[in-house]
């Protein structure tokens, strides 16, 4: 195509979109007329390393398949297997993913051209919504679709990117933001994500993953839930990562499940503290009247997932 520019560093990728080009890569089609800026050909990010400690750097072109192999990271490994095809995970890439656009029925139709503008209602709100939010902040309705943000916030995991600043790195809940319907994400679109960043593993850890569709493959979620259990000298919980996704503008991590969870015995069903939590995270859905269904569904999404990780090990992966 002639309006591709193909660059070999981050430099020449950044020039490009000080000009106004748009970064692709992975195989997603361009759209729009805008010059596309086609990253694949920067070695620097394909790949994962760990430095001395055991920490992960993963290269924003990484593929997906590559993290559903990924030794010590038995949470991302089970997201990343179970995310759409064989043929998408052998292509898509992490950065991709993080950074894709929300599932909106009403995204670039031509008869609601502005309904993505600044100030605007968003027109699901009394239309299409039956995959929307469960948890309403008040904006724009669609959940983020990003299944690897989920398991990536579960880790405390940071992104790194590359603009005309600098390189900056801060964590991966950072790069999402309020609702707001011409963001799904809060990247500068003169920057580059290059990396994401994993602390090192932990030895034992349990670890499950739920996602709950329409039919078993090639769907996107309902409803998705990581659960991530660091046990103690003792085989108790010491302490645990819950998170969960498609149910907000946002990936959410869920405090009230991992309090409860701190204590409770591996190998053993979970208790009377850990139901309760559950209650209360049902209880606190804001669910529009398509997506009431979701808040019945999270809470037996949620159940299972603990409920595995408690009493499944997964031996690091």
């Amino acid at each position: 195509m002639s309006n591709v520019v193909r660059p070999d560093s981050l430099d020449g990728a950044l020039a490009a979109l000080a000009a106004g080009a748009r970064p692709r890569a992975g195989g997603i089609e361009p759209a729009g007329g805008a010059p596309v800026v086609d990253l694949t050909g920067i070695a620097g990010l394909h790949g994962t390393a760990r430095d001395g400690d055991g920490a992960t750097r993963v290269g924003a072109l990484t593929t997906v398949a590559a993290l559903a192999g990924l030794d010590g990271y038995p949470a991302l490994a089970l997201t990343a297997g179970a995310l759409a095809t064989p043929q998408v995970r052998g292509t898509a890439t992490v950065g991709g993913n993080l950074l894709q656009r929300g599932r909106c029925a009403y995204l670039d139709h031509p008869a609601f051209p502005d309904a993505h503008a600044p100030g605007r209602e968003c027109p699901s709100r009394e239309g299409d919504h039956l995959h929307g939010v469960v948890f309403d902040s008040g904006g724009c309705t669609s959940p983020h679709p990003s299944s690897l943000a989920v398991a990536l916030l579960a880790y405390d995991a940071a992104v790194e990117a590359v603009g005309p600043g600098g390189t900056r790195t801060f964590p991966l809940a950072d790069l999402y933001g309020p609702a707001d319907p011409g963001r799904d994400h809060l990247l500068s679109p003169d920057e580059v994500l290059t990396a994401v960043l994993l602390p090192a593993p932990v030895p034992g850890e349990r670890a499950a993953h739920r996602r709950a569709a329409g039919r078993a493959r090639a769907e996107w979620p309902l409803v998705e839930a990581v659960v991530r259990l660091l046990p103690g000298p003792d085989g108790t919980v010491e302490r645990a990562a819950v998170a969960v996704g498609a149910v907000a503008r946002v990936p959410l991590r869920l405090p009230e499940v991992e309090e409860a969870l701190a204590g409770a015995a591996t190998g053993a069903a979970p208790g009377p503290r850990v139901a309760a939590a559950l209650d209360a995270v049902a209880a606190r859905t804001t669910p529009l009247p398509g997506t009431r269904y979701k808040a019945a569904l999270l809470r037996a999404a949620l159940q299972d997932t603990v409920e595995r990780a408690l009493r499944e090990r997964t031996n690091g992966r």
